[in-house]
Formats: C-alpha cells, structure tokens, sequence
C-alpha cells in the first residue's frame, strides 16, 4: 500500500494537482487521498483505475509518476524569453501569509512543485485557498489546528520550518514535521533555532518533528548566527507581530528577504534597512486586513536563461530580469569574455524591483582568472554558481569553482563528466572544470537537487544527439513550464511518455 500510495502522489505531483484537486475530481475527500498517499487505506482495482482517470495517467505502469524529457541538441536558440517569478520568494510569501488574520492575495504566484507542497500543508491545517490562474487567495481559520497536518507534503519541503515564525503568534505549542527538499548534505537548521530562542520560542527536535513551545518575549535585538536567507525570513516573521522594536544583525540581504520586507510593509510593519544586513523591525500586535502583493522576478530563472543562451551559442533576449540581483554575475561574465547587451532599468509590479532586458550575443569564454565562489548578497548567489560549472565547461581554459556553502553539492557537478565535460574534484566542495568541451547525447538521471539537475538539462541542450533526462521532479520544485518556455526558443526538448 505505501509503494502504490507513492506512485500515486509521484503521479498527482507530475500533472500539478493538489490533493484538494484530486479529490474533488474523484468525489472523496482531501483525507482520504491523503490516507491513500500514505498507504493508510487500502485501493482496489477499481479505485486504481479511477485514480488513474482523474489523473490521466496509469499510476501503476512502470514509469508512473516520472515524468522524463527527450532533447535533441546541437543547435541554436533565438527569440525573447520573460523571467518568471520566484520560487524562493513565494514560499516566503506562504509562509508570511499565516502571519494575517485578513486574506491575503498573490499575484504572479508560480504554479511549481515546491509551491503545491506548501498550498497542500496550509490546506491541511485549515487554511482556505484558491487559484485563479496564477493568483493565489489565502484565507486563514479562526484557529488553526496542525493535528491533521499533510506530513508527507511537509517532508517535501525545508520551507516547512519558516512555519515557525510566523505560527507563535498563533499558538503556544505545536509540533511540525521534520522537513527535506534538496538532498545538499547536511545543512542545519539549528541558525533558526538560536534566532527564534530571542523571542521566547523553545523547539526540542525528534527524530521525525519539531516540537515547538512559545512563551513570548520581546528582544530588542537578534545576532543572526548564519546570515541565511530563510533564517533571516523566519526571523522577521517572528519580529512582524511582535509590538517593539526589534534590530536583525548580520541579516540576509537577498532578493527573498527583501521580497518579504516589501509584503510585511504593507502589512503594517515598518522595516528600516531594507537591502542591508542590519534590519530596523517596528513591529505591530497584529495583522488583520486585507493585502493584496504581486511577486517579483526571479534572478535564478533568469540565470538559467542566460546560461542556455550561453552555452548554446545563441543570440537571445531574457527579458524582466532583476537586475540588482544579478550584477556581479553579468561582470563574471563579461571578464570571461561574454558579449552582452542591456536595456534601460524599469521598476517590476511591486514598483520597488528593477528590471532590465539583457540581449545575448554569441561569445568565446575563457576561463577567469579567479575562481568564482558565492558569497552572500550582494555576492554571486549561491543559487546561481551550479550554472557557472556548465559555462566553465565550454570556456577556454580551467576554472575553480568553490561551493563552499552546501555540503557535497560539488559532486552533482562531475555529472557533467557522462555529457564529455572534463570535470576533477578536489573535495566536496571544489572542482575544476577544464574546457572547452564538445558536449555528446546521454540518457541520465537528474540528481535530487534543483540546480544541479539544470545544468544536465542545459548540457543537453548543447550536445549534438538526442539524450534522455529522468525523473526531472527536482527540476519541476523551481520551474514553470520550462519545457514549453525552452520549446518558444527552438528548444527540441518534450516530455516522455512511457506510461
């Protein structure tokens, strides 16, 4: 029952459906699915092949649930491409939604696997929501009740754990699963942990949860002891409610934090700093009104772009990219010999983003005479630095390329190698990459981490032949409709169907 419950989420997750969806096109109930997914309830025949119609897809057959792309490589792309909006700063946003009374509505909200994840877990503790197209309408319960929580969509996700911040103003004692995401290594949590200690928070963790005590109390100042993105967030979740003055030190500037920052405004909360690592939180006893915020552009969808115009060859135009959040990697570029283009800056939706149209030309890349590392804002995003070991590969010469900020994230890049990249890992933190490299066709498999999982695709992309990339699931947590996007560009690159 747990095997076929798996292929049945596995598939639901494929055709971007909810539970709620799911049982709504069955006549049952979201419980009862989720009893199913879990392997809670046992399914006939009969049920199966109901599952299987509301789906469209034979979640028994020996692929169900992967989904698997084809790509014919080797030539170039053209045309323009928009920059979707981000994917890190609308789980932010989820998160940040819980901390309203009122309703809160999303525009421009990415309809991604990471997102669903999320949207099921707020259903689940009682949370209304509702899509129409890309807008997203979240009405919280009167009370909130995390006894019937979708543990297996909260296991699918880190995210999970900026509940924390924003559910002590909600509750005095609740407990969350333990959460995954990308398989990096091991990355702590444990920054949380001493940030929302400040605020009276006490979090016990179990071998499979977070067992979390609130008694309330109002620092007048928080040491971040990582400056990380989703610390910083859960940090200022936990500052929003509370009626002082809190100072954040050695906060995250990055593009999601300040995405947060621009939505607690509009919730009433005053936020000085904005773009800095010191964060001035005036902070209100509660937010009970009705907000309406449009997500902004994000630098990684662009970067992706970029370094498929890039390594293709090709002469494009990624539109709407943010880009504050994306200089330091266009002068990486340009010092690597990059030839480039772009326009006047003009403001996003929110009227606080600038956006620039930048135009790709057809360049020969020599490798940088520094190694490139990430660093925190305003640094090389460390989202951003798997898709420099795809450019390095087809730049003259060696790069160093040091991800010293997830454990072993280096290794996924001596996938490269099974494409004819010439890859040589030092530790699981440093690589070189010589090149350049005459890409060949593959069948692989993506890695269980998002960008490490892109960089194959991109690969692909160059590489004369036609390859196979399975299981592309990691890569669905952050992209909408890539295929269909890469596809509008002359991309030969479709979805398998093997069901």
């Amino acid at each position: 029952m747990e095997s076929i419950g798996q292929r049945i989420a596995a598939a639901r997750e494929e055709v971007r459906m909810t539970q709620a969806e799911l049982a709504e096109k069955m006549g049952t109930t979201q419980s009862a699915v989720a009893r199913m997914e879990s392997g809670k309830q046992n399914i006939s025949t009969a049920m199966l092949r109901k599952i299987g119609v509301a789906l469209g897809r034979n979640v028994m057959g020996d692929a169900a649930g992967s989904v698997n792309l084809s790509v014919t490589g080797g030539h170039t792309l053209s045309g323009t491409i928009e920059t979707n909006t981000s994917k890190n700063g609308a789980v932010g946003l989820l998160c940040a939604s819980l901390l309203n009374k009122g309703t809160t509505t999303l525009h421009r909200v990415p309809q991604i696997e990471e997102v669903f994840r999320l949207v099921e877990v707020l259903q689940s503790i009682g949370v209304r929501t509702q899509w129409n197209e890309h807008t997203l309408t979240i009405t919280p319960p009167s009370t909130f009740n995390l006894a019937g929580i979708d543990e297996a969509a909260a296991r699918r996700t880190r995210s999970i754990v900026m509940f924390i911040g924003s559910l002590m103003h909600q509750l005095n004692s609740f407990s969350l699963p333990q959460s995954g995401g990308c398989k990096l290594g091991s990355r702590t949590v444990r920054p949380h942990f001493y940030a929302l200690e400040n605020f009276g928070v006490h979090i016990d963790t179990t071998e499979d949860a977070y067992e979390v005590s609130v008694a309330k109390k109002a620092p007048n100042e928080v040491i971040l002891y990582e400056s990380g993105d989703t610390v910083t967030e859960n940090t200022l979740f936990a500052a929003a409610c509370t009626p002082e003055t809190t100072v954040i030190k050695y906060a995250s500037a990055n593009y999601m934090v300040q995405e947060i920052c621009h939505f607690l405004e509009l919730c009433g909360v005053q936020i000085e700093g904005i773009g800095t690592t010191t964060l001035t939180v005036h902070g209100v006893a509660e937010v009970n009104t009705d907000i309406e915020y449009t997500l902004a552009e994000d630098p990684i969808d662009a970067m992706f772009f970029l370094a498929t115009a890039i390594v293709t060859g090709s002469n494009m135009t990624i539109a709407r990219c943010p880009i504050e959040f994306l200089e330091l990697e266009l002068l990486t570029l340009e010092k690597m010999g990059l030839q480039y283009e772009k326009s006047e800056a003009y403001l996003s939706h929110n009227e606080r983003t600038k956006l620039v149209d930048v135009t790709i030309h057809k360049s020969v890349l020599h490798a940088p005479p520094e190694k490139i590392h990430a660093r925190p804002y305003p640094g090389l995003n460390a989202d951003n630095l798997p898709f420099f070991a795809i450019i390095a590969a087809i730049a003259e010469g060696q790069t160093l390329i040091h991800d010293w900020m997830y454990e072993k994230r280096a290794i996924y890049f001596t996938e490269l190698d099974k494409l004819g990249a010439d890859t040589a890992l030092a530790d699981p933190h440093r690589i070189f990459i010589t090149g350049p490299t005459k890409f060949h066709a593959n069948e692989l498999v993506c890695p269980p981490a998002l960008r490490p999982a892109t960089i194959l695709l991109i690969g692909m992309l160059a590489a004369n032949g036609t390859s196979v990339l399975r299981n592309i699931y990691s890569i669905n947590r952050g992209y909408e409709n890539l295929v269909e996007r890469l596809q509008s560009l002359g991309a030969e690159v479709s979805y398998l169907e093997e069901f």
